[in-house]
Formats: C-alpha cells, structure tokens, sequence
C-alpha cells in the first residue's frame, strides 16, 4: 500500500497566520450574514435600518427576536433567517476552529508515525 511521509508541524508563525485569515473569513462571513439579515428586515418587515440592525445582530447571535413582525412576508423572512442563522454559527465557528483542530490532528499523526 502506498505511504507518504508526514510534513512537519507547521512553524508557529505560520500556524498564527492561519489563524489570522480564517478569523478575517470568520468576520467576513459574519457581516455578510448579518448584512443579509438587516436588508430582509428593513424589506421584507418594513422597520427602519437601526431596528433591522437590531434585530438582524439579535438573530445572528441566537438571542431570539427583539422586534414584533406584523406582515407575512417579514415572518416568512424572519423563518428563514433564523435558520439560516443557525448554520451561519456553525459554520463560523467551523472555520475559526479549522487551524486548532487541524493543527492537534497533524501532532497525532506525527506522533503516530515516531
């Protein structure tokens, strides 16, 4: 069966970078989703930006609603948001443990291999 030898452990400053760009995608992601959040409520729920903002960041964080939504299109809206919310998180938090978790997996395998 074929074998490949293991890289090394990447250098700190290297495994630190890595971490910098996926907190960077992390954040990107996050404001994207909250920017999705803020116009469907501004739209589809008619509040002002500042209330949408609010509600959207409420969402986003799991914190639940913090705005009454009358219309059926902002209901509808506010569903879908929420579950897309849930994923976003997950998601996030995915690719913010990424360099950790791939890091601890390479150690193991190297040690595996000693």
């Amino acid at each position: 069966m074929y074998e490949k030898k293991s890289e090394p452990l990447a250098t700190k400053t290297v495994f630190y970078s890595r971490v910098f760009r996926n907190l960077v995608l992390a954040t990107v992601v996050l404001f994207v989703c909250l920017g999705i959040g803020v116009v469907g409520y501004h739209y589809f729920a008619a509040i002002q930006w500042i209330d949408a903002l609010h509600n959207a960041s409420m969402i986003l964080s799991g914190m639940g609603p913090v705005v009454e939504i009358k219309s059926t299109g902002g209901k509808l809206f506010s569903s879908a948001y929420a579950l897309f919310s849930g994923v976003a998180f997950i998601t996030n938090i995915g690719i913010i443990l990424a360099p950790a978790a791939h890091r601890l997996f390479h150690r193991l395998h190297i040690d595996d291999e000693e």
